[in-house]
Parts: structure tokens; C-alpha cells; sequence
């Protein structure tokens, strides 16, 4: 597998937990200079202190003028050669309960977040002899969950948008493309075991059964396979792989 070219600067959304700190972790251990981005200032200067990054950027992505203030500021620093669009959020809520502000925090964060990054470093990107787009998608976004309609269809809109601009970009040195991690051990998934405890009465152990359930393997994917398959796509062995939504998720799709 060849690796990422000499230092790169890579950007990654919501690096400072869960997945992003293992992506932004991964990319600093193949030679990334690594900025990154997230609402928690404190959880930011950790990941810098733990060396999972080298610098932090405070933005909230669902805000189109911070978030690209703070991408401009990691411009400066060193023109960004991979974005890695990760920053999301889910609620869960049957359909008839989900009303239109429901829908609009889940595009704001999960699509439209996608939407601004990509407009911020796509400029200075697509010129230069080397791209990696990667959104952090979910399983979701390539199928249906009950009681999750708008996270559901952000993340669908975000595997539309990867396939598109791809084509795009096709006639750059810009690959565009998405990881969908299914059911992840993260802070997120750790929210949706405590409603499922909450609701139903289960244990976290059933709780965390319920969840399994979907992956065939019979486990919670790790933040760390997601990472694996980031990486991946981020190097230059990677060039011809472009547009692709690849699920991480054991088997289930």
C-alpha cells in the first residue's frame, strides 16, 4: 500500500473524539501535519497535548462563516492537501414526531457541514499535484433505520454529493470519496445505548446487543477500522479510487 506523499497538511472535522481522533491519530503516524477542527476548545488542545494533532481550530461546522474562518486560518498555516469531513450528529425520532427543526440540525450538521469544508479547501486544492477528499458517511447514508429518517437522509445526501463531485474532480489530482462506518464504539453510538437502556429497560450489555445485531460479525466496528480505511484512501496508492462510498461495517451491506 503506497503512503501519503512527503507531509502533508490534513484537515479533519470533528478530530478531537471518536473516530476523528483516530483518523487525525492515524494520519500524524503516516507523516500528516494535522489541524484538527471541532466546537471543544479543551478537547482540541488534548488531542494536540496527546499528539493525535498538531494544531486545533475551534468551529462549529452548522456555521458556514466559522467554520470557514477557521479553515482559512489552517490555510495559512499550509495549504490543506486531505479534508477529512467527519464532524456529524444524531438524533433519533419516529417520523411522525420528527418535525422540519429536526431535519434542518441534521442536514446542517451532517450535510451541509460536509458542503462548506469542501467549498473552503476545494480552491486551493484542486491545483496542486495531490487531493484526498474523504466524508465520514455512515451506513445509513447507503440504507434504512428505522426511527433515524433525518440522519438517514443527511448521510444519503452526503454519499450523493461524494458521487458527484467526484465526477468533477475526475480531471484533477482530487479523489473524492466516503467511509460508512456501521454501529462504532464512539461517544455518539454510547448516547444511542443509553436511550435504548432508557426507553426499553435493557441492560447496556442487551443494549449493546441491539446495536450488534446489524453487523454480522456480531460486533461494534472499532474507530480505529474506520481510521484503517481513511488512511487508505488518503494515500497515494489510492488515485484511482474515486466517487466510492465504502462501507466499514462487517458484512452488513
Amino acid at each position: 500500500m503506497s503512503g501519503l506523499p512527503h507531509s502533508p497538511h490534513a484537515l479533519v472535522t470533528g478530530g478531537g473524539r471518536g473516530i476523528g481522533r483516530a483518523i487525525a491519530s492515524s494520519l500524524v503516524g503516516a507523516g500528516a501535519t494535522v489541524t484538527v477542527l471541532g466546537r471543544n476548545a479543551a478537547v482540541l488542545d488534548e488531542a494536540v497535548n496527546a499528539g493525535a494533532a498538531h494544531f486545533g481550530a475551534v468551529a462549529d461546522v452548522a456555521n458556514e462563516a466559522s467554520l470557514k474562518a477557521a479553515i482559512a486560518g489552517a490555510s495559512a498555516r499550509k495549504p490543506i492537501d486531505i479534508l477529512v469531513a467527519n464532524a456529524g450528529s444524531a438524533e433519533s425520532a419516529p417520523f411522525a414526531k420528527s418535525d422540519g427543526a429536526l431535519f434542518s440540525r441534521m442536514m446542517d450538521v451532517n450535510f451541509m457541514g460536509v458542503v462548506h469544508a469542501v467549498q473552503a479547501v476545494l480552491p486551493g486544492m484542486k491545483d496542486r499535484p495531490y487531493g484526498r477528499i474523504v466524508a465520514v458517511a455512515s451506513t445509513a447514508g447507503l440504507k434504512g433505520y428505522a426511527y433515524v429518517s433525518a440522519y438517514a437522509a443527511a448521510k444519503h445526501a452526503v454519499v450523493g454529493l461524494v458521487r458527484s463531485l467526484a465526477l468533477e474532480m475526475a480531471g484533477s489530482s482530487v479523489t473524492v470519496n466516503a467511509v460508512c462506518p456501521g454501529f462504532t464504539d464512539t461517544d455518539l453510538v454510547a448516547g444511542s445505548i443509553d436511550n435504548i437502556m432508557k426507553k426499553t429497560g435493557r441492560t447496556r450489555e442487551q443494549a449493546i446487543a441491539e446495536l450488534s445485531k446489524h453487523n454480522p460479525q456480531g460486533r461494534l466496528i472499532t474507530p480505529q477500522e474506520v481510521a484503517d480505511a481513511v488512511l487508505w484512501l488518503c494515500g497515494e496508492g489510492a488515485g484511482a479510487i474515486t466517487g466510492q462510498a465504502i462501507a466499514v461495517a462487517g458484512g452488513e451491506i
